[in-house]
């Protein structure tokens, strides 16, 4: 991608003609307060005015004497590295000769005495980024004049600007909310991680503006939010030319931050805008938390989205192919996978670039996947278009369809007569694309979404989205069914344990027939990271189970001994994912399942006032009891709020079985509102525990 902007011509720098009399300008003001509340610009920390394109916004000049009907004056605003007036780029306002509408045009607002007022607006399909404002009169020469600079956003409250938002509630979520959530676990235990999106923070809006520069070839492509999405997808990613964060799903963060500890979007949009460099670490749900931010400083209505059981397609077939052999291991011809969650970011804008019906809310990724179109990005993809199987409408439709859609087809490698074959064990047509999530606009609970991506699974709306999708693919869909003797189904269910405890399977067999018979059940377990993509071997079994019921039911049981040691090495947040294949002996009747075991940890309890009052600085007291058999070596505490208290760390050594440990923060609040404290703890053998404390700060 492009760093620099080509050159677009120059800039006049003579005196402005046509100008009569003696007038000049003693002082030029953007009236910055008045309309940051009028443009919902107020919270945003700049010295800059901030602005929305499409609303007009105010310039007091102070002048050296009463307005004659003879004087002239115009106001230059320029904006980009090469501005010319062919491309609008450089723009010369005459306040006594409105433009037409859907142009740029100044008036005057107010007269009183030698102080004037002007109104300035911009069309709703105006260049989005920073603008540098001149005023000047034929004694004035412009470009010696006094420089004013704004930044202009898109508007999702004008009806013309493309990201026009209709409802105000929706708006105030996907807009003007700073906190939320993400979504992680599994569709079975959905976890919600609070997340602070800060996109009103020192020098975030200021980054944002940087990455436009840095991530679009021409400054005038910023009208067109599609291309802006696209291009800040890309720019998340240090992947090309230098963007935003480090991707690393390795387990070693050695020199950075672990993806976990991150709390929110502004630090690392802060430390890339004053070092420039790419921050590490991140992975989806933190690409997709600094994306959110980006577009929702910007003025892009954006919400982060997460998709359970999400298929990482590599061969781009639409299915998913996991291959264990005859020792319960899954084998290394094993390249798709399925990931237990996987976050994006969704963007809501018109799409005057596709046919009619593809509005709306456009699934958008910042995680780097895939390349498209020889770069590291992903989107914006109509969310309808992968709904209805258009998998070539948009950008990427295709890739987030088989995320969210794929079969997933779980093979056997047999070895017979020296000679291997691969038998099919089971197609699952349901397992990928569940609990699709995103936060309830207006309360802290989560929403599924899962029918604006998919119709009803089995539906007939279902089965045509599947047909044309490989209709347009052009290749056949596998067999849904695989071919079996006799039914067999196998369940397994396992509880969260306590770290450090046994873990127990219950594994359920299931046939259409009371007959004795002998299932052979392989099971292939790992402590696994969310993606599935790094796992650590914890242990195969291989068990023969005689079958004397239609259903029969045994338990496979995990020592501690077998997974604390990988848990304590291990770099991320652990689950343990089971694989376990059954088949009857001398039938060819066989199935597969999956199961997760989730661990139970420690919890953090908050003591602090509900309710503080701005510059009252209070005590905010947080503890950990560990309730687990085993110590928490190198502890530690971190703090983070908007409003309340900055980012720290309170390093608390060991914590013994049974034992309790607490801190001490100070608050200082700074905002009114309803502030939240995060509160999150960590050490080498619980990777995470958080939680959150909603204050009540009043003026």
């Amino acid at each position: 991608m492009s760093t620099s902007l080509p050159s677009e011509g120059p800039v006049r720098d003579k005196p402005f003609p046509g100008a009569s009399g003696h007038l000049k300008i003693h002082h030029v003001d953007l009236m910055k307060d008045d309309n940051a509340i009028n443009h919902h610009t107020s919270d945003f920390i700049s010295d800059k005015l901030i602005v929305r394109r499409g609303k007009e916004f105010h310039l007091r000049l102070l002048l050296n004497h009463t307005l004659q009907s003879s004087d002239s004056f115009e106001v230059q605003l320029i904006t980009g590295p090469s501005p010319n007036v062919n491309n609008k780029t450089l723009l010369n306002l005459n306040p006594k000769n409105p433009q037409k509408p859907h142009h740029w045009h100044s008036s005057i607002y107010k007269e009183m005495g030698s102080e004037v007022i002007l109104s300035i607006t911009s069309p709703p399909s105006a260049i989005v980024g920073i603008y540098s404002l001149q005023v000047g009169t034929d004694y004035q020469d412009v470009s010696k004049s006094e420089k004013h600079e704004f930044y202009l956003l898109y508007n999702p409250w004008c009806e013309d600007d493309v990201v026009y938002m209709p409802i105000e509630e929706e708006r105030a979520e996907y807009v003007l909310n700073d906190t939320g959530y993400v979504y992680m676990g599994d569709f079975k235990r959905i976890q919600e991680k609070p997340w602070i999106f800060g996109q009103f923070e020192e020098n975030v809006l200021s980054c944002c503006m940087y990455l436009l520069s840095r991530g679009l070839r021409k400054i005038t492509e910023t009208k067109d939010p599609v291309l802006v999405t696209r291009a800040m997808s890309a720019m998340m990613s240090s992947q090309d030319d230098n963007g935003v964060l480090v991707g690393n799903w390795s387990g070693d963060y050695k020199g950075g931050v672990a993806p976990f500890i991150w709390n929110g979007s502004a630090p690392i949009l802060q430390q890339y805008y004053t070092t420039k460099m790419p921050v590490c670490f991140g992975q989806c749900w933190v690409f997709s938390g600094i994306l959110t931010t980006v577009l929702r400083a910007l003025g892009i209505p954006a919400r982060s989205v997460t998709t359970y059981q999400a298929a990482h397609d590599t061969e781009k077939n639409l299915t998913v192919d996991i291959y264990m052999d005859e020792n319960g291991k899954v084998s290394d011809l094993t390249n798709d996978s399925v990931w237990n969650f996987h976050v994006w970011t969704e963007a809501w804008m018109k799409r005057k670039d596709l046919p009619k019906g593809f509005d709306g809310w456009q699934a958008v990724d910042g995680t780097p996947q895939e390349r498209s179109f020889g770069i590291y990005c992903c989107g914006p993809s109509p969310v309808s278009a992968i709904r209805s199987g258009e998998i070539f409408i948009g950008y990427d439709t295709k890739f987030i369809f088989s995320e969210v859609n794929a079969d997933q087809i779980v093979w056997l490698m047999k070895t017979v007569n020296g000679k291997k074959y691969f038998k099919k064990v089971s197609v699952s047509t349901n397992n990928v694309g569940r609990s699709i999530s995103t936060k309830e606009v207006g309360h802290d609970s989560r929403r599924d979404i899962t029918n604006e991506y998919k119709f009803p699974e089995g539906s007939l709306e279902e089965r045509k989205a599947m047909d044309h999708a490989y209709v347009l693919l052009d290749q056949e869909r596998n067999p849904t069914e695989t071919d079996k003797e006799t039914l067999l189904k196998i369940l397994a269910k396992a509880d969260p344990v306590l770290l450090g405890e046994p873990v127990k399977i219950v594994v359920t067999l299931q046939r259409n027939t009371a007959t004795t018979q002998t299932a052979k059940v392989l099971s292939s377990f790992d402590l696994q990271s969310y993606t599935g993509s790094e796992a650590v071997p914890v242990n195969s079994l291989l068990n023969n189970i005689e079958m004397k019921q239609a259903v029969t039911e045994f338990t496979l049981t995990l020592d501690p001994n077998t997974y604390m040691k990988k848990v304590i090495k291990f770099g991320d947040v652990p689950v343990i994912k089971g694989l376990l294949v059954a088949e009857i002996i001398n039938s060819k009747a066989s199935d597969s399942a999956e199961v997760y075991v989730h661990f139970k940890y420690p919890k953090i309890s908050i003591e602090i006032p509900s309710k503080v009052q701005v510059g009252s600085p209070c005590i905010c007291t947080c503890t950990i009891h560990n309730i687990l058999n085993i110590p928490l070596t190198n502890a530690k505490f971190h703090t983070e709020s908007l409003g309340l208290s900055q980012r720290q760390i309170f390093h608390k050594g060991v914590v013994e079985p049974q034992k309790s440990a607490s801190i001490q923060v100070k608050c200082n609040p700074t905002k009114p509102g309803e502030k939240k404290l995060i509160i999150k703890f960590f050490s080498n053998e619980v990777k995470e525990i958080y939680k959150e404390k909603i204050v009540h700060v009043t003026r």
